[in-house]
C-alpha cells in the first residue's frame, strides 16, 4: 500500500510539473506575440508619420524627387514585408532613407524653421524610441522562451508539444546599428 501511495505521488507531481512546464513556456511564447504586436503598432505609427513629413519637405525642396520616391519606396517595402529578418532589413533601409531625407532638410534653414517640421521631426523621434524600446522588449521575451525550450527538463515538453525557437529582431550589419541621426 505504501509503494502505490509513493508512485501516486510521484505520478501527480509528474502529471503537475508537465501542466506547469506547459503552462509556463505558453505565457513566454504569447509574451513574445505581444511584444511582437507592440513592435507593429510602433511601426504603424511610424509609416503613418512618413508621408506628412515627405510632404512637408516637398513643399520645400522640390527638386530632391529620387529621395521622396527612395523614402516612398522603403516605407512600402517595411509596410509589405513579412518575417522578423526581412522585417528587420526593411525597417533598417527605411532608417537610411530617413536619414537622407533629414540631411537634405539642412540645406534648407525655412524647413529646419518650419514648425510643422519640427513637430512632425519631433514625433518621428519619438516613435524611433519607442520602436527600439519595443524591440527591446520583443528580443527579451524572445531570449526567456528561448532558454526555456532549450532547458533541461522543460526542453522535454518544449518537444512533446512541437514549442519552436523564435528569432530575435536585430540589425544586419554593423552600418544599420548607428542612430538615425536629427540635426537642426
Amino acid at each position: 500500500m505504501a509503494i502505490l501511495s509513493i508512485i501516486l505521488v510521484v505520478i501527480v507531481v509528474a502529471i503537475l510539473w508537465v501542466i506547469m512546464a506547459y503552462n509556463g513556456l505558453v505565457t513566454l511564447k504569447n509574451r513574445a506575440k505581444e511584444a511582437w504586436a507592440d513592435i507593429d503598432v510602433q511601426l504603424k505609427r511610424r509609416y503613418d508619420l512618413i508621408p506628412n513629413l515627405v510632404e512637408t519637405v516637398k513643399g520645400y525642396a522640390t527638386h530632391e524627387k529620387e529621395l521622396f520616391e527612395n523614402v516612398t519606396k522603403a516605407r512600402a517595402n517595411a509596410m509589405n514585408t513579412q518575417g522578423i529578418q526581412a522585417k528587420g532589413e526593411a525597417e533598417n533601409m527605411l532608417s537610411s532613407t530617413l536619414k537622407s531625407l533629414f540631411a537634405v532638410s539642412e540645406n534648407y534653414p525655412d524647413l529646419k524653421a518650419s514648425t510643422n517640421f519640427l513637430a512632425l521631426q519631433n514625433e518621428l523621434t519619438d516613435t524611433e524610441d519607442k520602436i527600439q524600446a519595443a524591440r527591446r522588449f520583443y528580443n527579451t521575451n524572445v531570449r526567456d522562451l528561448n532558454i526555456k525550450i532549450e532547458s533541461f527538463p522543460a526542453n522535454l515538453i518544449a518537444g512533446s508539444f512541437g514549442f519552436k525557437q523564435m528569432e530575435l529582431f536585430q540589425t544586419a550589419n554593423e552600418a544599420e546599428r548607428q542612430p538615425v541621426a536629427v540635426k537642426f
